[in-house]
């Protein structure tokens, strides 16, 4: 089970983008995610007229790796650690650390 999903709020920790706010659209490998509106870098491409792709400059998010992120708590307004808890059935469910109350209940 990942700390970090995709389709979590997430608060930025470290870098330029520190302290914004976004949704995690992609989680790749090498510990690394993509945040809606977070670390935009421009891509130049070239024109390709057999794809139909026109060329210029495109604004694009670029990774950034999950422990320059945590979690949003709605609760407190701020971003928290995860832990994982197993319940008494079994179950596997996410928790803020500070506060202990679980992340995943909607």
């Amino acid at each position: 089970m990942r700390k970090i999903r995709k389709g979590d709020q997430v608060v930025v920790l470290a870098g330029r983008d520190k302290g914004k706010r976004g949704s995690i659209l992609r989680v790749l490998e090498n510990d690394r995610v993509l945040v809606e509106g977070v670390n935009i870098v421009k891509r130049h491409t070239r024109p390709n007229p057999n794809r139909g792709v026109t060329g210029g400059i495109i604004d694009k998010e670029a990774p950034i790796h999950v422990s320059n992120v945590a979690l949003y708590n709605a609760a407190t307004g701020k971003g928290e650690r995860v832990g994982i808890r197993t319940l008494e059935n079994g179950t596997k469910v996410r928790y803020f650390k500070k506060s202990g109350e679980t992340a995943d209940v909607k």
